[in-house]
C-alpha cells in the first residue's frame, strides 16, 4: 500500500529534524578538536605591570540575603595593593535595565581602568587579580575571563547535572574558541573588563537577556581581544532547585537567541574569517534546537508507525546513524570535560545518561524561551535564588524565596506519557532497537516535570507552615 501525502510529508520532516540536529550535534565534535588542537596554546601576559593598575571591583546584588556576607568576606580577602577596604554601596530605586543598568550606573563611581564583576554566589580565591590582571599589560586585551567551579557539585543528581553540562561549557567550548581565534563571551561573572572596552563598544546594554554575551560580541566586533584562563578557577553555587534552574536557563537561552538576532546579522556581514563567523552562528544559534527536540519528540512515534505500517521495519534503522552522531557526541563531549578537570572517568560515564535524558527534558522550559525570543514578547530579568546550601542540607525548602509554579510539568509529563505509548508500540512490535531513545526522551520528561511539581510544591507547603510561626515571633528593635 502507497503512503499518502500526510504521510510522506511526516518521515520527511522527521528526517530533516533529525539531520539537523545530526548537524549541531556534530558540532561539539568540532568544539573537542579545537580543543585537544590549540590546548597547548597556554595564553601568557605581554608583560607585567611595575605598578598595579587600580581595580574596581563591582557586586551587582538584588535581595541575595543568603549569600551576601560570604560573597563581601570573599572579595575584601583578594590580595591586590589596597588602602584598607573602600566599599561603596549604591542603592537604586527602581530595576531599570535590571543587571545591565546596575552595572552601568556602578560604572559612573568606578575609578580605575579596570572593572571586576562578581555575582552573589560566587566566591573569589585571594590570588583572583593577581593571575588576571597582567594580561591587561596588552593594550588590546579588553577582558580576561577565568573558569567557573562549583562549590555544591555534590549536593544532588541536579547539581552534579548542572556542574557536568557548565564544565563542557567552560572547559572545552571556551578553550576552543579562545585559542583558536574564535569569539567566546563573558559569562556575566568572575572576570575583569577593560573599562575602556565597555565604553568603546557601547557600554552595558539591556535590549537581552544576556548583557553579558551581548557586550561580549560587541566588543569582539570592535576589535578587542579576550583571554580566558581555565586553570583560574572561581567557585560559585549552581541552583539546588529544579525551578531555579529552569528559571536560569530560560533567561540564557531567551537572551542568547535575542543576542542572535540583534548582532548576527552583523556579524555575518562583516569581514570575519569565516571560521569565527560559522562559530559565531552555531554559538549564538545553539538554543534553536530545543524547539525542533519538541517536534522530534511528537514524530518520533508517529514516523515509527508509519514505516512499521508499511513493511519498512528495515528503514527504522535509518534513525541510528542521526541519533548515533547526535549522541555520542554529548558522551564524549562531557566525558572529555571531566577528564580534563581531574574527575574520574567512571563518575562522569555514571552520569551520562542522566545528563542526556535531563537535556532532553528541559526542551519545553528552553523552546518557550526561544519562541518568546523569537516574536520579541518582552519579559523581566528573573534573577536566580542563590541560598547558600552546601552539603547536604536541604533548609533551602524553608527558604523565603519562591520560584513561579506554571502549568510547564503538566506539558513535560503530558510528552513523556505520550512516548510511554510508543514504547508500548515497539514492544508489542518487536522494535526493540528504538527502545533506548524512546526510554531516554520519556524519562527526561518525566524527570523534569515530576521534580518541578514536588519540589515546587513541598516548598511552597513548608513555606506555608512556617509563615505563622514567623508572624509569631517577636519583633527585635
Amino acid at each position: 500500500m502507497p503512503m499518502t501525502r500526510v504521510e510522506v510529508l511526516f518521515l520527511a520532516t522527521y528526517f530533516l529534524v533529525l539531520l539537523v540536529l545530526a548537524i549541531y550535534g556534530s558540532h561539539r565534535y568540532v568544539m573537542a578538536y579545537l580543543f585537544y588542537k590549540y590546548k597547548g596554546n597556554l595564553p601568557a601576559p605581554k608583560g607585567k605591570f611595575e605598578i598595579l593598575p587600580r581595580v574596581t571591583i563591582q557586586l551587582p546584588l538584588y535581595n541575595e540575603m543568603y549569600v551576601v556576607e560570604r560573597l563581601i568576606e570573599a572579595v575584601a580577602r583578594i590580595q591586590y595593593p589596597q588602602q584598607g577596604l573602600d566599599i561603596s554601596y549604591i542603592h537604586r530605586d527602581n530595576r531599570s535595565g535590571y543587571k545591565a543598568g546596575a552595572l552601568q550606573e556602578g560604572l559612573k563611581i568606578a575609578r580605575g581602568e579596570l572593572v571586576a564583576v562578581f555575582d552573589a554566589d560566587f566566591v573569589p580565591a585571594p590570588d583572583f587579580l593577581l593571575r588576571s590582571v597582567h594580561f591587561f599589560t596588552d593594550e588590546h586585551i579588553g577582558m580576561v575571563q577565568v573558569r567557573w567551579e562549583h562549590l555544591n557539585r555534590e549536593y544532588s543528581h541536579l547539581t552534579q547535572a548542572q556542574a557536568i553540562f557548565l564544565d563542557g561549557h567552560f572547559v572545552i567550548e571556551h578553550t576552543a574558541r579562545n585559542r583558536s581565534g574564535r569569539f567566546f563571551n563573558f559569562n556575566g561573572t568572575a572576570g575583569v573588563w577593560r573599562r575602556a572596552t565597555i565604553e568603546d563598544a557601547g557600554g552595558w546594554q539591556h535590549d537581552t537577556l544576556t548583557e553579558d554575551l551581548d557586550l561580549s560580541y560587541r566588543a569582539q566586533l570592535a576589535g578587542w581581544r579576550f583571554v580566558y584562563l581555565p586553570e583560574v578557577v572561581s567557585p560559585a553555587e549552581v541552583p539546588v532547585e529544579m525551578n531555579a534552574f529552569k528559571s536560569q536557563q530560560h533567561r540564557w537561552a531567551k537572551g542568547s537567541v535575542q543576542t542572535a538576532r540583534k548582532l548576527l546579522p552583523r556579524i555575518l556581514r562583516s569581514d570575519l574569517p569565516r571560521e569565527v563567523k560559522l562559530e559565531a552562528f552555531f554559538h549564538l544559534t545553539a538554543n534553536f534546537t530545543y524547539p525542533l527536540m519538541i517536534l522530534l519528540t511528537v514524530l518520533m512515534p508517529v514516523s515509527m508507525v508509519i514505516r512499521f505500517k508499511h513493511g519498512w521495519y528495515q528503514v527504522l534503522l535509518l534513525d541510528l546513524p542521526f541519533f548515533w552522531t547526535a549522541t555520542m557526541s554529548v558522551v564524549l563531549f562531557y566525558i572529555a570535560s571531566q577528564r580534563e578537570i581531574g574527575m574520574p572517568c567512571w563518575k562522569g560515564i555514571k552520569y551520562l545518561p542522566f545528563i542526556m535524558a535531563f537535556g532532553i527534558g528541559m526542551c519545553v522550559n528552553q523552546s518557550k524561551a526561544v519562541i518568546e525570543a523569537l516574536v520579541g514578547y518582552e519579559t523581566g530579568f528573573t534573577r536566580t535564588p542563590k541560598t547558600g546550601m552546601l552539603g547536604k542540607d536541604r533548609s533551602w525548602l524553608r527558604k523565603k524565596y519562591r520560584t513561579l509554579l506554571t502549568a510547564q510539568p503538566l506539558l513535560e509529563l503530558a510528552l513523556g506519557a505520550y512516548l510511554t505509548s510508543a514504547i508500548w508500540f515497539a514492544l508489542d512490535k518487536g522494535v526493540y532497537f528504538s527502545l533506548p531513545f524512546l526510554l531516554l526522551f520519556q524519562w527526561g520528561f518525566f524527570y523534569v516535570g515530576l521534580v518541578s511539581l514536588l519540589q515546587g510544591r513541598i516548598g511552597a507547603l513548608l513555606r506555608w507552615i512556617r509563615r505563622p510561626a514567623e508572624d509569631a515571633a517577636p519583633a527585635l528593635e
